[in-house]
C-alpha cells in the first residue's frame, strides 16, 4: 500500500525534517504545505534541504510522485467578487507551482474554492477564468482539483462539478483529481461502496486523471455536507470501508493521505498507517492515546 500522511515542514531541516516524519510513522508517502496555509510568507527553496530530502527518500524507497504538496487555503479562485483576492489567488498559485517543482514533487493539490455571495455557477466559470489566467504550468506538475464536503458556498462537492472545470481549462493535460474520503462522504457518496464510486468517477470524469486520495474517516453522517474530518473507524465512513479504499487494486498506484484530527496534540498516523497495512482495527490504542493526552 502506499500510504502517507500530512506532515509539518518547519525549521530547521525543512523538507528533509517532513521526510523523516513521514518515515517515522512507517508511511512511504506524505503530504506538505510549503508555508503556512493562513498567509503566503515563504522561505526560498534554496533553504529547504530538497536535496538531502531527495536523497533520504531514495534512501528508503520512496518515490517523488509520492511526495505531494497542498495548497494554502487563502488561494480561492472562484472568488469573483473581490478583484484583489482573485489576482492574489493567481499570483500565489503561479508561486505554489513554482515550487512544487522546485521541490520535485508531481502533484499540487487545490481547492477549488468558495463562490461566497455570488452562486455555483458563477463560482465554476470564476475557477475557469483564474486556472486560465495563470502564465506558467511547470513540466511535470498537475493541479489536482480536490472533491469538496459542499459546505457553504464550496465548489467541486459533485463530480460534474470537477469536470465541468477540467473541460473548461485550456490545459487539461496540468490537471487532475484528489479524492477526499471524508469530503465525498460528507458530499453525500457511499464510500461503502467504493467499486460504485469509482465506476462513477469514471464515468463522469476519467480514472486516469485521479492522482491522489485523501483518507479520512467523517464525523457526519452521510450528505451532511459539513467537512469534520475523524479517526479512522471513529467516525460514520468505518475502518472496513476506508481499509477497503486504501487495498483497492483499481488505485493501489495512488498515494493515500490520511488528514485525521491529532489526538490530545499528538499524531495518530504511525497507528493508523499499521491498522490498515495489517487490515486489523486496534481503537483501544486510540482511545488509549486520547486518555493519556487528555
Amino acid at each position: 500500500m502506499i500510504l502517507g500522511c500530512h506532515v509539518q515542514m518547519k525549521a530547521p531541516d525543512y523538507v528533509e525534517g517532513s521526510v523523516k516524519e513521514a518515515i517515522a510513522y512507517g508511511a512511504n508517502a506524505l503530504m506538505l504545505y510549503t508555508g503556512a496555509p493562513q498567509n503566503t510568507r515563504r522561505n526560498p527553496v534554496e533553504k529547504l534541504r530538497i536535496e538531502q530530502a531527495k536523497q533520504l527518500m531514495e534512501e528508503n524507497g520512496m518515490k517523488m510522485e509520492h511526495l505531494i504538496v497542498h495548497a494554502p487555503y487563502i488561494i480561492n479562485p472562484a472568488n469573483s467578487v473581490k478583484p484583489e483576492v482573485a489576482e492574489l489567488a493567481k499570483e500565489f498559485l503561479e508561486s505554489e507551482l513554482q515550487r512544487t517543482a522546485a521541490i520535485g514533487a508531481s502533484y499540487l493539490v487545490l481547492h477549488p474554492g468558495s463562490y461566497t455571495t455570488t452562486d455555483l455557477e458563477t463560482g465554476i466559470r470564476t475557477i475557469i477564468q483564474r486556472l486560465n489566467s495563470v502564465q506558467d504550468y511547470p513540466q511535470g506538475v498537475k493541479i489536482c482539483l480536490e472533491t469538496m464536503a459542499g459546505k457553504g458556498t464550496e465548489v467541486g462537492f459533485r463530480f460534474e462539478q470537477i469536470a465541468q472545470i477540467m473541460a473548461g481549462v485550456d490545459n487539461p493535460e496540468h490537471f487532475g483529481v484528489c479524492l477526499d474520503t471524508c469530503h465525498i462522504s460528507d458530499a453525500g457518496y457511499d464510500v461503502t461502496d467504493f467499486d460504485g464510486v469509482l465506476d462513477e468517477f469514471e464515468r463522469i470524469i476519467g480514472l486516469e486523471h485521479l492522482h491522489v486520495i485523501h483518507l479520512n474517516d467523517s464525523k457526519n453522517e452521510r450528505g451532511a455536507r459539513k467537512d469534520r474530518h475523524a479517526n479512522l473507524g471513529m467516525g460514520t465512513i468505518g475502518f472496513e470501508a476506508l481499509h477497503a479504499v486504501a487495498s483497492n487494486r483499481r488505485c493501489e498506484h495512488i498515494a493515500k493521505i490520511l488528514e485525521t484530527p491529532y489526538i490530545g496534540k499528538k499524531p495518530p498516523y504511525k497507528y493508523e498507517i499499521e491498522m490498515l497495512r495489517s487490515g486489523i482495527y486496534n481503537r483501544e490504542i486510540l482511545e488509549k492515546m486520547a486518555n493519556e493526552n487528555g
